[in-house]
């Protein structure tokens, strides 16, 4: 329901024996839900409160398919526990779940190790996706606008599902081939197929550091993973941190002197992909 925040009465399917204000789960339960001649009202509620945890641990589960690649499915499953009881559900919608997750990893690296970097590098991915998907878009900006506009004074915004990443590893393409390799799993044990485990270490084994530079985004409803060069890298983060165009080219003349050339070019495509939102 719009506007209820859902909150876990407990951490891993066993609910906790006392609410809020120190009384008895037993005495709430009994305050707001019938018994039958089966269940007892707090036996009714532990199955909603069974029934809410797995579904929150599923969303998450499906979330995050490249960070449970990399961890391996066992550590998942901890990391997971740790995570949502840490983080519980604030929002109406499950899909802000993993809002926190990459400041989690920061602070709790054990969770990851000894795949700290890629892995929190994963949940970068993975959360931009999820901006990508379903965050807002604004009107496109027209680039006839631009003709009389003062580059000193001019500041263009970034479509805000738009996110930028720069990686430690090539993980773009690692994330594409997890997802491909996905298969069926059991709905409680979250189990995997032998043949997709050993087809996830294959492709863990083939990770090596490279630092790519990542424009993630979403295209005709479609999400998209775009490598940019390091000088388009730079003057997008510039836009993004409310530099002017003027100040943000001159920058990258003082950076890549060389890419001038390659601005208008630059500025075209990313044009025609809508990345910039209408001059207000």
């Amino acid at each position: 329901m719009a506007g209820v925040v859902m909150r876990p009465l407990a951490v891993r399917g066993g609910m906790q024996s006392r609410w809020r204000d120190g009384r008895p789960m037993k005495q709430v339960a009994a305050g707001f839900i019938k018994p039958n001649d089966r269940l007892t009202s707090f036996a009714r509620l532990e199955i909603y409160n069974r029934q809410y945890w797995n579904r929150i641990k599923d969303c998450f589960y499906e979330d995050y398919p490249g960070l449970r690649a990399i961890v391996g499915e066992r550590r998942f499953e901890r990391l997971a526990c740790a995570y949502l009881a840490r983080h519980p559900s604030q929002s109406f919608t499950l899909r802000n779940l993993g809002r926190h997750l990459v400041e989690f990893l920061e602070v709790e690296p054990r969770w990851t190790a000894p795949w700290q970097d890629s892995a929190l590098d994963m949940a970068r991915l993975e959360w931009a996706h999820i901006e990508a998907f379903d965050n807002e878009a604004g009107p496109p900006l027209d680039v006839d606008s631009l003709l009389d506009a003062d580059p000193s004074r001019l500041r263009l915004r970034l479509q805000p599902h738009l996110t930028l990443l720069q990686l430690r590893h090539e993980l773009d393409e690692f994330l594409i081939r997890v997802k491909q390799n996905e298969g069926l799993r059991g709905e409680a044990s979250h189990a995997v197929k032998p043949d997709q485990a050993r087809k996830q270490i294959r492709l863990k084994r083939h990770l090596r550091p490279k630092t790519i530079f990542l424009a993630v985004h979403r295209h005709d409803n479609m999400v998209y993973y775009k490598r940019l060069q390091p000088g388009q890298f730079r003057l997008l983060s510039a836009f993004q941190a409310k530099a002017t165009l003027a100040a943000a080219c001159d920058e990258l003349a003082q950076s890549a002197p060389a890419d001038l050339a390659r601005v208008k070019a630059w500025f075209e495509s990313w044009a025609a992909l809508g990345w910039f939102c209408k001059l207000g």
